[in-house]
């Protein structure tokens, strides 16, 4: 299971989260069987889901970040609850580009700039909170730095890093999410930017065996940092059978009815876990009812 760690300064001036996700993004690799260059992309986007989950005030709460850049990976999605747990899928999950100029996984030309990043907050409400914002880099860190700089004006960074190994499989993943809170000063602010940049890229501190833990405490050093709580987090699909039942009956009876006259049976796939639900005939004439 990944892990998530809050932290905030000893003043309250500086907030940060920290997480390994791991496990969740290997778990995502598995059930898409994604390539390098889309795992490196849906891992970001569901590590920053599940920091920002765990910002929701209830862990009934959930968020969603959507990225629509018109690149050839399609839109991407990623689920949180408000304990972190992610879920996500993606258009296209095999999406084969040469290393970007750095010799890296060019997840900005699979995802592209030419869009949108949107961000749904359901929170128990009559209509759910929906932000929006264009995509600036395409690279998904700086695109959640830009949305809260500019739909919720709170200076933020955001760090987030996955390593793919040659077999595809996913060697570490995991990032970090700091704001400054009101009555942050100057110093702080040159502290804080002192401290980042001088940090290994994030997925190399989870390569090399950093907690987020301490990856929080090396963000916050010299600000005398303290723990706030952790959680443990992971990929978890929470598709029912009556969940599918009641998204079939959704349909209406004129479309049930055509599934029972045209179909023996029917299969429906959930495309977060991959997970199949078969209903006969009987199984629908039931639902028709």
């Amino acid at each position: 299971m990944g892990k998530i760690v809050r932290t905030i300064s000893r003043d309250g001036g500086v907030f940060c989260c920290a997480i390994d996700s791991t496990s969740a993004v290997s778990k995502m690799e598995q059930i898409h069987k994604t390539s390098a260059t889309v795992t490196a992309a849906e891992g970001r986007l569901l590590t920053a889901a599940s920091i920002m989950g765990t910002l929701l005030k209830s862990s009934k709460d959930s968020i969603t970040l959507r990225t629509e850049g018109k690149g050839p990976v399609g839109t991407l999605i990623a689920v949180s609850d408000g304990s972190g747990n992610v879920k996500g899928y993606m258009t296209n999950p095999v999406v084969e580009l040469p290393l970007n100029k750095l010799g890296k996984l060019d997840v900005a030309g699979a995802v592209g700039t030419d869009g949108c990043l949107y961000v749904i907050r359901d929170m128990g409400m009559k209509e759910p909170y929906i932000g929006q914002v264009p995509l600036i880099s395409g690279e998904i860190a700086e695109d959640i730095t830009n949305y809260y700089a500019t739909s919720e004006q709170i200076p933020t960074v955001c760090g987030l890093g996955v390593l793919v190994n040659p077999d595809l499989s996913v060697r570490a993943a995991g990032g970090f999410l700091v704001q400054l809170l009101p009555g942050a000063t100057d110093e702080m602010i040159d502290k804080l930017e002192e401290n980042i940049n001088r940090l290994p890229p994030v997925s190399k501190m989870i390569e090399t065996g950093m907690t987020p833990e301490q990856i929080a405490m090396e963000v916050l050093a010299g600000f005398e940092p303290e723990v706030l709580d952790s959680y443990h987090m992971d990929y978890v699909c929470d598709c029912t059978r009556e969940r599918v039942e009641r998204a079939i009956i959704s349909l209406g009876k004129e479309e049930i009815q055509s599934m029972i006259d045209e179909e023996e049976q029917i299969e429906v796939g959930c495309q977060f876990c991959e997970k199949k639900y078969t209903f006969t005939r009987k199984d629908l004439k039931e639902l028709l009812k």
